[in-house]
């Protein structure tokens, strides 16, 4: 929950309005996001 309110900025009941599998895909979704940038600014050596 802490990493979905940090990267989408939602409240505590905004994501408790989720259900698990929402929050889950939320989740993986966010991650990939990072995963990219994190692999994009490797690759330009910032």
């Amino acid at each position: 929950m802490t990493f979905l309110a940090y990267y989408l900025h939602w409240s505590h009941a905004e994501l408790m309005g989720l259900d698990h599998r929402e929050r889950r895909a939320w989740v993986r979704s966010v991650s990939s996001v990072n995963q990219r940038i994190n692999e994009e600014q490797e690759g330009t050596g910032a």
